[in-house]
C-alpha cells in the first residue's frame, strides 16, 4: 500500500470494497518498461483496468491501446488515444464491429482463422492484420493461456499468405507466453517460433514487419515472480538471438504489469465462524469472485492479504477466505494456507494488495444484487 492510498482511505474512509489506483505507479510502470524495451511500442491492454483517469494519463504518455471490443475502442478515444495507436487485438470479432473500428481510423487487427481474415478482407479493406500463434500451456504461468486463442505455424503461415490474396496487409504476428508470467525463460522459445515464422513466410514472399509479444509481465503477489528487468533482458537477447539484424517493429501489450501493483482492494469482514469445533475459521469478506477477485479461481492468483488486526500482536491461525454472495464456488481460497489474526472480527478491514488489474473489470454488474466493485484513482 502506497502513501498516497494510506491517505486517501485515512481521509475519505470509502465504503468497501472499493478498489484505489495510485497513479504514480502506473506512471512509474510505465516510464520503466519504455526504458527497459526502447525499441518496442507499448500497446497498454486496457481489459486490465480501463479506468478513465488511468486511460487519459497513459494517453497523454504516448501509449499505444490494445482493444478488445468495440466498446474499448471508443474509450480509449473519449481518452485522446488517435485511432492509429489503437489496436483491435480480439480474434474473435463482429463484423459489424471491425467495420465500425474501421470507420472510426482502427489500421490494426488481429485474427487466427480464415473466417476472422475473411470477415476482416470485407469491413477493413486494405487494413494491417497480424496472425496470433498458438503456444503450449504455460505451466510457469499463474494465469495461463491455452487453446482459445492462436494457431499453429502451419495454418498462420497459410492465413498470412491468403491475407494478401484478400487485399489485406499481412503485416506480423502475435504471441501471448501467459499471464503473470514466472518465468524469464519462457520468451525465447515464443520468438524462436515467431523467427521461424517470419524466414518461411520471407522465402515465398511474404514480407512480415511486426512482431507482437503480446503481455506476461508479472505483478507482486505471493508467489514469486522474475523481475521486470530480467523479462526485458530475457526478451530482448531472444529477439536478437532469433532475428538478428532482421529486427522487426516490435509491439508489447503489457496490462498487469503496469495497473496490478498500482492497485489495492479494501474488504470488510461480514463474518466469522466455524463449520465444525475442530474445523478452520471461514472468514467471509464483503467481496469474493463475483465482486472482482475471479483471478482467485483455482486459486491461480494468490494476491498479499494484510488486515487491521495485523499490528496488536496477537496469534494467528489458518483460515478459508470467502466472498458475500449465495454461490457455493465464491470461495476465494480454501487449499492456499492463509493465516490471519486469531481476534478478527467483523467489521475489521482485509486488504488485497497488488489487486489493481483485472479486478474491477471483472467485477459483476448485480449478481445478488451487488454493485460494481467502486475504484478510485489518487
Amino acid at each position: 500500500m502506497t502513501a498516497r492510498i494510506q491517505k486517501f482511505l485515512a481521509d475519505q474512509q470509502p465504503a468497501t470494497p472499493c478498489l484505489v489506483i495510485d497513479l504514480d505507479v502506473v506512471r512509474g510502470n510505465y516510464e520503466a518498461l519504455a526504458r527497459s524495451l526502447p525499441f518496442a511500442r507499448i500497446y497498454y491492454a486496457m481489459k486490465a483496468n480501463p479506468a478513465p483517469a488511468v486511460m487519459s494519463m497513459l494517453a497523454g504518455m504516448g501509449s499505444s491501446f490494445d482493444t478488445a471490443s468495440i466498446y474499448e475502442i471508443r474509450e480509449a478515444l473519449i481518452a485522446g488515444a488517435p485511432a492509429e495507436r489503437i489496436s483491435f487485438g480480439n480474434t474473435v470479432k463482429k463484423q459489424s464491429d471491425i467495420a465500425e473500428a474501421y470507420r472510426l481510423g482502427v489500421r490494426l487487427f488481429a485474427f487466427d482463422s480464415e473466417g476472422e481474415l475473411e470477415k476482416l478482407a470485407v469491413a477493413a479493406p486494405g487494413a494491417k492484420v497480424y496472425c496470433r500463434l498458438r503456444l503450449e500451456l504455460s505451466k510457469t504461468a499463474d494465469w495461463p493461456l491455452g487453446g482459445k486463442f492462436g494457431c499453429s505455424l502451419d495454418m498462420a503461415r497459410d492465413l498470412l499468405m491468403k491475407a494478401g490474396e484478400l487485399g489485406l496487409d499481412a503485416y506480423g504476428v502475435s504471441f501471448h507466453v501467459g499471464s503473470q508470467q514466472r518465468d524469464a525463460g519462457e520468451w525465447d522459445m515464443a520468438v524462436g517460433r515467431a523467427a521461424m515464422l517470419f524466414t518461411d513466410l520471407r522465402e515465398r514472399g511474404v514480407n512480415l514487419r511486426l512482431l507482437n509479444v503480446g503481455g506476461g509481465f508479472p505483478a507482486h503477489y505471493r508467489t514469486e515472480a522474475a523481475s521486470h528487468a530480467d523479462h526485458a533482458t530475457a526478451l530482448t537477447a531472444a529477439l536478437v538471438k532469433h532475428f538478428g539484424n532482421r529486427m522487426p517493429e516490435v509491439l508489447i501489450e503489457p496490462g498487469r504489469s503496469l495497473v496490478g501493483d498500482a492497485g489495492m482492494i479494501r474488504s470488510e469482514v461480514v463474518l466469522v465462524s466455524q463449520k465444525a469445533y475442530d474445523g478452520p475459521r471461514w472468514v467471509y469478506l464483503d467481496i469474493g469472485k463475483f465482486g472482482g477477485l475471479i483471478e482467485t479461481m483455482d486459486e491461480a492468483i494468490k494476491y498479499r492479504v494484510t488486515t487491521s488486526r495485523d499490528s496488536d500482536g496477537g496469534e494467528s491461525s489458518r483460515v478459508i477466505l470467502a466472498g458475500p454472495t449465495c454461490d457455493e464456488v465464491d470461495i476465494l481460497y480454501q487449499k492456499t494456507a492463509y493465516h490471519l489474526p486469531d481476534d478478527l472480527r467483523p467489521g475489521d478491514t482485509v486488504d488485497f494488495l497488488s489487486a489493481g488489474a483485472y479486478t474491477s473489470t471483472y467485477s459483476s454488474v448485480c449478481f445478488n444484487g451487488l454493485p460494481p466493485l467502486k475504484t478510485y484513482c489518487v
